[in-house]
């Protein structure tokens, strides 16, 4: 069974930097599509970004467009979401998922999509 777990989330001021990580549990770390999701509250869950294992990313939401990055380091089965120029607006509850795709290219931005879920990290951005 696929388990993922983040860490990293925080409160920062507005401006600051975090940098959210989850690991996962994969036998081989390839043919997924690995996705960062957030949900603030009364709202729906939405992507942020998400990329195909050893490739480059593939989907980022335009909200967080040259602010945030998704990247990997496959040696220790880890994705990573740096994100930077934090404003309040990023404030959610940040989930890594993972999808199984055989074949490499786009990664939906579409939760139910994802079959796997971590139980999500905190992040709180004031003003």
């Amino acid at each position: 069974d696929v388990q993922l777990v983040e860490s990293g989330g925080d409160s920062v001021q507005a401006g600051g930097s975090l940098r959210l990580s989850c690991e996962i549990s994969l036998y081989t770390y390839s043919s997924y599509c690995m996705g960062w999701f957030r949900q603030a509250p009364g709202k729906e869950r939405v992507a942020v970004a998400a990329h195909y294992t050893g490739m480059a990313t593939t989907y980022v939401a335009d909200s967080v467009k040259g602010r945030f990055a998704i990247s990997e380091d496959s040696a220790k089965n880890t994705v990573y979401l740096q994100m930077n120029s934090l404003k309040p607006e990023d404030t959610a509850m940040y989930y890594c998922a993972a999808r199984r795709q055989s074949y490499s290219g786009s990664c939906s931005p579409v939760p139910i999509a994802y079959a796997y879920w971590g139980q999500g990290t905190q992040v709180t951005v004031s003003a």
